[in-house]
């Protein structure tokens, strides 16, 4: 059984900092790739950043504009873990973020360039609130 459990959501001032972590099970380290998305409250739902299940053959990791060089991805293939380190937080990055996987690097990158989600990742994990508020 495939599983993606995201944690380490919360309520942050701007400006501040949060590791959003994603534990994954059931699929292969070795031949998915993870991304996260968000969504906002009444917007739809994006990629934000992926990482390929091999980061030094692809390319490595990549992020949609609005959040590049404040966002972080990796991952601990040993652990089975993809982490979302997150800086320099702005009440726009309020939304559900979702932990995602595809054994298609391309399925996941491509999001990073829409407004709306094209064709849907094989698995999602349930979600996990991250809010941005003084």
């Amino acid at each position: 059984q495939v599983q993606l459990v995201e944690s380490g959501g919360g309520l942050v001032h701007p400006g501040g900092s949060l590791t959003l972590s994603c534990a994954v099970s059931g699929i292969s380290s070795d031949t998915y790739s993870i991304g996260w998305f968000r969504q906002a409250p009444g917007k739809e739902r994006e990629g934000v950043s992926c990482i390929s299940s091999d980061e030094n053959r692809e390319g490595g990791a990549f992020y949609r504009t609005s959040v590049e060089g404040r966002f972080t991805i990796s991952r601990d293939k040993v652990k089975k873990m993809v982490y979302l380190q997150m800086t320099n937080l702005k009440p726009e990055d309020t939304a559900v973020y979702y932990c995602a996987a595809d054994n298609l690097l391309s399925v996941l990158y491509r999001e990073l360039h829409t407004d709306r989600i094209i064709r849907q990742p094989e698995y999602w994990g349930q979600g996990n609130q991250v809010t941005v508020s003084s």
